[in-house]
């Protein structure tokens, strides 16, 4: 069992996995979620600053939804998210499709396949059978 101290309340807690807060805390994070899903959905021209004012938010929570990709933006959106690899704006996670799919492919390329055995001679079972001489 890991019992862990929640890191926003403090409180004791059986810690399963994910970030170490507890239910109660984790319920109201998950709110808070809702609540600035709803507020960029009826905003989109908002800047990140203005939905953590508005939501009472961390503006640093709000970044991580995004580039977890529990958030995404409309198209116009006033936040602006850009790609870790090229600097292209994306409208959420790390990575735009074509660096993703660039990794993708390095990553497969990395990883050799395994060839096929190679075909031994047969030889002919008479072969064995014969007596030799030297």
């Amino acid at each position: 069992m890991n019992v862990r101290n929640c890191r926003k309340c403090g409180r004791i807690f059986n810690y399963v996995s994910g970030p170490p807060i507890c239910m109660q805390c984790r319920e109201e994070q998950e709110k808070k979620f809702q609540e600035v899903k709803t507020y960029i959905s009826e905003h989109y021209h908002a800047t990140i600053p203005e939905v953590a004012e508005a939501c009472d938010v961390d503006s640093n929570q709000i970044r991580q939804w995004l580039r977890d990709e529990r958030l995404e933006l409309a198209e116009g959106s006033g936040i602006v998210l850009f790609c870790e690899e090229c600097g292209e704006p994306i409208r959420s996670g790390r990575f735009c499709d074509k660096c993703k799919n660039h990794m993708a492919n390095r990553l497969s390329e990395s990883i050799k396949k395994p060839e096929a055995p190679k075909p031994q001679p047969t030889k002919d079972p008479r072969e064995k059978s014969r007596m030799r001489f030297l």
